[in-house]
């Protein structure tokens, strides 16, 4: 197309030229004179070769001119589709990566978040155990004590049976009774009743 136009323009001024350029092959005259036979051959011979090149070199030139811009207008709008879908590509993975991030930072606080809570269960069953372990001990030396207790009582009555079963043996009397109860009592320690 954009061929066809500049060779509209060259025409006319192929035209204008032919007569100066034979006339110059003429010896004799001078530029601005016009030989009106050489002009006609020179016009027919151009007109000839114009339609000849129209019918058998322009129309094809002209199609594959044609068809290379709209190749090229088809490879550009190809670019562009594939530009634009290349963004919105990135833009989704851009947007699928910040998901993920976020996804992520989700997942190590609740990580962290269980991490705490186990840390606290651990140390409130630690607490737990401890304290049933000092209220075993506690009630364990509860029942040795009272164990201990009941031992001392059980052997203060046998002790006592064998003393009052002295002082009936030797049948004596009250005064000499008395001192024998306190002579027993002596025998035993003190921090054998208070504990």
């Amino acid at each position: 197309m954009r061929f066809i136009r500049s060779f509209v323009y060259a025409v006319p001024m192929m035209l204008a030229a032919s007569p100066l350029l034979a006339q110059e092959g003429e010896g004799g005259g001078s530029l601005m004179s016009l030989k009106g036979n050489l002009m006609f051959w020179t016009l027919i011979i151009f007109l000839l070769l114009f339609f000849s090149l129209t019918k058998l070199a322009f129309k094809p030139i002209t199609a594959a001119v044609e068809a290379r811009e709209k190749t090229l207008e088809d490879a550009l709008a190809s670019a562009k589709r594939d530009r634009d879908e290349a963004a919105a590509l990135l833009a989704e993975h851009r947007a699928q990566l910040d998901s993920a991030r976020g996804e992520a930072q989700k997942v190590i606080a609740d990580a962290r978040a269980t991490a705490e809570k186990m840390r606290n269960d651990m140390i409130e069953k630690a607490r737990a155990e401890e304290q049933a372990t000092v209220e075993r001990a506690v009630a364990e030396i509860q029942r040795e004590k009272e164990r201990a207790v009941a031992e001392l009582r059980r052997e203060a009555v046998e002790m006592a049976i064998a003393g009052a079963s002295r002082v009936i043996e030797e049948n004596l009397d009250s005064q000499k009774n008395r001192k024998l109860v306190e002579a027993f009592l002596s025998t035993i320690k003190p921090s054998k009743v208070i504990a």
